[in-house]
């Protein structure tokens, strides 16, 4: 995979306890490991306090296994006044066989918010 990625967020070892009755791994735990990736990106560029707002459209390519070693690459690609758009992609390595597979990527929208809740304005991109 040649494509910017993004920069890492978060890598797990996927363990028993987060199987589903087919012996893989549940995809709400894999939805909640791409939340905290974009939020890590979105923290990343100086936002304090977010919310998600959206993720969009999440098509699982492969399953993950059970001692799967899982990435997270997370990359701000918009940014408005108080909200982030932040590309997520997820990969799983099988540790003994080297093999590693793209599994999901997701858009997800951020707001940062005050801590009343309310959005607030991003901090400027270089501070």
């Amino acid at each position: 995979m040649t494509e910017d990625l993004g920069s890492p967020a978060i890598r797990v070892l996927m363990m028993p306890r987060d199987t589903n009755a087919h012996g893989t791994i549940f995809g709400g735990h894999i939805l909640s490991l791409i939340d905290q990736a974009g939020a890590v990106a979105a923290h990343g560029v100086g936002a304090r306090k977010v919310v998600t707002v959206a993720i969009r459209e999440v098509v699982f390519k492969a399953p993950v296994h059970v001692g799967d070693i899982v990435s997270c690459y997370a990359r701000v690609v918009k940014r408005g006044r108080t909200s982030l758009t932040v590309q997520v992609r997820v990969l799983a390595e099988d540790p003994v066989a080297r093999d590693c597979v793209e599994v999901t990527s997701a858009e997800l929208v951020y707001v940062h918010v005050d801590e009343d809740g309310r959005p607030n304005a991003l901090p400027p991109a270089n501070a």
